[in-house]
Order: C-alpha cells, then sequence, then structure tokens
C-alpha cells in the first residue's frame, strides 16, 4: 500500500526559532510524524534540551545560530549543508516582539524585529534555494512556512507598533517569493496564529481572569493548542498540500474575522 498523502516520514526539516513556543509546537508534531528535525535557536542549552527532549518521538538535532544577522543566518545554512545535501521543509518561526507606549516605543525596536522576524526569513530562504531545489518535484515540492500572525491583519497594537507591521510585510513577502519559486518546485505558505499560550503571549495571561478573557475574544472560544499547530505544520509538509502556495492561512479560531460589535 502506498504511503498517506499526509506523510512526512523521511523528509528534512529545519524550524528557527524551534526551542520554545509555536516553533516548538511544529518541531515536536514534524518530528512525531517522521520527520527528521533541526531545530535552531541563540541558546545552545535550548537547543541541546529540545533536541534531547524530542529525540524521544523521534530525530532531532538542535544548532545554535543568532538569525538576528545576516551572518547568523549564514552559518547556520552552513552547518545545515555540511550535514545535510537537501532539505524538504523550511519553517521560518524565529520572531522576536517589543512592547512599550507609543510615546516610548523606540526606534531600536524597529531595526530588531524587522531583523529577525522579515530579513532572516529573506535570507534563509534565499541561501538554502539548492538544498530546497534539491528536495523538491512537482508531485512533492519542497516547502517554506513561513510563521507570521493574525497581528499582521488585524489593527490591535497591544503596545507592539513594530510587530504587526513586520507580520504583515512576511505575508506579502510569503506571496512575492510562491510566485518566484514555484517554477522551481518549491511553494511558500504563512501560517498566521493567533493567541497562542507561549512564552511571547505570557503577558496577555497573568491569571486566570486575564485567560478567560482572552478565550472570550475568540470566536471558538478558546486558544491555540499545540495540535492545532501541529496539524497545520504536518499538512503543509506533507502531499496532501502539494497544489498549495501563496496562501495566508488564519490558525486563530476566527480571531481575524471576527465582525465587530455594533453599538445599538
Amino acid at each position: 500500500m502506498s504511503e498517506s498523502i499526509f506523510s512526512i516520514k523521511g523528509k528534512v526539516a529545519l524550524v528557527t526559532g524551534g526551542t520554545s513556543g509555536i516553533g516548538y509546537m511544529i518541531a515536536e508534531g514534524l518530528v512525531k510524524h517522521g520527520a527528521k528535525v533541526y531545530v535552531a535557536s541563540r541558546k545552545a542549552d535550548a537547543c541541546a534540551k529540545t533536541a534531547e527532549a524530542l529525540s524521544e518521538f523521534g530525530e532531532c538535532i538542535g544548532i545554535a545560530a543568532d538569525l538576528s544577522t545576516e551572518q547568523g543566518c549564514l552559518d547556520l545554512v552552513a552547518q545545515l549543508q555540511e550535514r545535510e545535501p537537501k532539505l524538504h521543509v523550511l519553517v521560518n518561526n524565529a520572531g522576536v516582539t517589543w512592547g512599550a507606549k507609543l510615546e516610548e516605543y523606540p526606534a531600536e525596536a524597529w531595526d530588531k524585529i524587522q531583523n529577525l522576524n522579515v530579513k532572516s526569513a529573506f535570507v534563509m530562504t534565499q541561501k538554502l534555494l539548492p538544498m530546497l531545489e534539491a528536495a523538491g518535484n512537482e508531485a512533492d515540492p519542497a516547502r517554506v512556512i513561513n510563521i507570521t500572525s493574525v497581528a499582521g491583519q488585524v489593527t490591535a497594537s497591544m503596545l507592539a507598533y513594530a510587530y504587526g507591521p513586520s507580520k504583515a510585510a512576511l505575508n506579502h513577502l510569503t506571496k512575492i517569493l510562491a510566485g518566484e519559486l514555484a517554477a522551481r518546485c518549491i511553494t511558500v505558505n504563512a501560517i498566521a496564529p493567533g493567541v497562542f499560550p507561549s512564552r511571547m503571549t505570557k503577558f496577555a495571561m497573568k491569571d486566570e481572569a486575564s485567560v478567560q478573557a482572552q478565550n472570550e475574544a475568540v470566536p471558538l472560544k478558546r486558544m491555540g493548542q499545540p495540535q492545532d499547530m501541529e496539524g497545520l505544520a504536518v499538512f503543509l509538509s506533507s502531499p496532501a498540500s502539494a497544489y498549495i502556495t501563496g496562501s495566508v492561512i488564519c490558525l486563530d479560531g476566527g480571531t481575524s474575522v471576527k465582525s465587530p460589535e455594533v453599538v445599538q
């Protein structure tokens, strides 16, 4: 019997920012479904701990890398090229946010956030093109999956003025690259999550009342859970999604399309 169209067994994947939060959820899901997964993060100890934990389910390797600089991206690419001849799935998940009052919001936040949230995704995709082309074919292209955010589509700032625009930029970059790379058997899609429990969102979940408020704000009345992220990441990595490219898929329980409340 042939492999399931949802199978990713034997594929090689790289998840940047893969040692915590949404990146960890994606890495764990890909490992559990049979992919060989590399996780990258600034901290070597976090990479080692994640690799050890996820290796209980399959094959996971950690590589320390600072993707906030172009050189950090190039170093990660070089290390991956030394280990693998091809890359089936690139997940550009590394990201950062910064919160401050409007009058106090620092210009340096813009540079830091744009460099990691947008530029690093471009550089990683650009420099890994040979490995992605080596892995892809018409029936099952190589995949680039950019992790953006519902913040790139809604206008609530949450005092993180550079974050939403950076994710909107990555959504747009996703579409540009999808158009250019389709002929090279590489698809490019984005996952735009709503609120998932993570280190980045814990400021909004400081107590039970805050958690309940977050749940009530979502049309489906709950925050995202690891299995939600796992399911979509595995689907986008599998032959089942081979004909999808240039899509920004909201994984937000309906947050981005929630009708505004009308005051009578």
